[in-house]
C-alpha cells in the first residue's frame, strides 16, 4: 500500500495498514502509526509523532521546523493524535524549547490552508475552518469550532464548546461555550446550539447563560463578577471551568 514513487527514509517507523500515495516524502526520525491513509504529495519531516486512523489530505507538510527567530534545531515533535481528518496545504510545525513539541489531539478537522504554529496545542473535536492561522503556543480546548480564516495571536487560549465567526482576528482569550463575532471581536451569546448538540441539559445551559450575563453585562470587572457567579450561580463542572479559565488568563478575555 506504499507508491512506489514515495521516498521514505530506512529509518522512519511505518505501522500497519498504512496507505502511502506517489511522491509522499517522510523523512527519519519520524513514527506513524497503524491505518493512516497519506495522500500524494504530502510531506512528513524530522520529528513528526502520528497516531493512528488519520487521513492526510494532499500537499499537507507535518512537523517542518518552526518560522520562529529562537529555534536553534533543538530535538522537537510535532505529535498528531487519531482519527484526524488533515486536509489539502495544512502546516504544522514542530516545536521549539518553549514546550518542545507542537500537539493536534484527536478526531479533529483541520481544512483547507490551515497552520499550526510551533508549541501549539490543539485538543480532541475540534473543526478549524479553511485558512485559519494559529500563532505560536496557543491552545485550543475541546470541541472547539473555528470559521474560516481567522487570525490568532500568540499565546491566546481559546476554551472549548466556542463557536468563532469566520474572518475574526483576536489577541485575548475566549472563554468556554460562547459565540464570539463582530469586528472588533466580541462576545456574542453562548453557543446554545452547539450546546444542546452536545447534550447539555437546559439547566446546565441557563446556568452558563447566566454566568456569561454575569461577566459581561453586569457592568463589574472580572474579579467582581466571579465573586458574584460563585455566589450566585449552582457550582458544576462547566461554572467551575469557566471561572477557572478566567481566572487563569494571561492575556484577559474578549469583551
Amino acid at each position: 500500500m506504499i507508491s512506489p514513487l514515495a521516498c521514505i527514509h530506512p529509518d522512519a517507523v511505518i505501522g500497519k495498514n498504512v496507505e502511502i500515495g506517489a511522491f509522499v516524502f517522510v523523512d527519519k526520525n519520524v513514527v506513524i502509526g497503524d491505518n493512516n491513509v497519506i495522500m500524494p504529495n504530502v510531506t512528513i519531516l524530522y520529528g513528526a509523532r502520528i497516531g493512528n486512523g488519520n487521513t492526510i489530505f494532499p500537499g499537507a507538510v507535518i512537523s517542518a521546523i518552526p518560522q520562529d527567530l529562537k529555534f536553534q534545531g533543538e530535538e522537537t515533535t510535532a505529535e498528531i493524535g487519531d482519527n484526524n481528518k488533515i486536509r489539502e496545504n495544512v502546516t504544522v510545525n514542530r516545536g521549539t524549547s518553549a514546550k518542545g513539541r507542537t500537539v493536534v489531539g484527536n478526531n479533529n478537522l483541520l481544512m483547507e490552508g490551515v497552520h499550526v504554529a510551533h508549541d501549539a496545542i490543539i485538543g480532541n473535536g475540534c473543526i478549524i475552518g479553511n485558512a485559519t492561522k494559529m500563532a505560536g503556543e496557543i491552545i485550543i480546548d475541546d470541541n472547539a469550532i473555528i470559521s474560516a480564516a481567522v487570525l490568532m495571536h500568540q499565546f491566546c487560549h481559546v476554551g472549548g464548546y466556542v463557536m468563532i465567526q469566520g474572518g475574526s482576528r483576536f489577541s485575548k482569550d475566549i472563554p468556554p461555550y460562547i459565540i464570539a463575532g463582530r469586528d472588533p471581536i466580541t462576545y456574542a451569546g453562548i453557543n446554545i446550539v452547539g450546546l444542546r448538540r452536545r447534550g447539555f441539559s437546559n439547566e446546565l445551559i441557563e446556568n452558563i447563560h447566566n454566568t456569561y450575563r454575569i461577566i459581561y453585562q453586569a457592568g463589574l470587572n472580572v474579579s467582581e463578577a466571579l465573586s458574584k457567579v460563585r455566589e450566585e450561580i449552582p457550582m458544576s463542572p462547566e461554572i467551575e471551568y469557566i471561572v477557572s479559565f478566567i481566572e487563569n488568563s494571561q492575556r484577559g478575555i474578549i469583551r
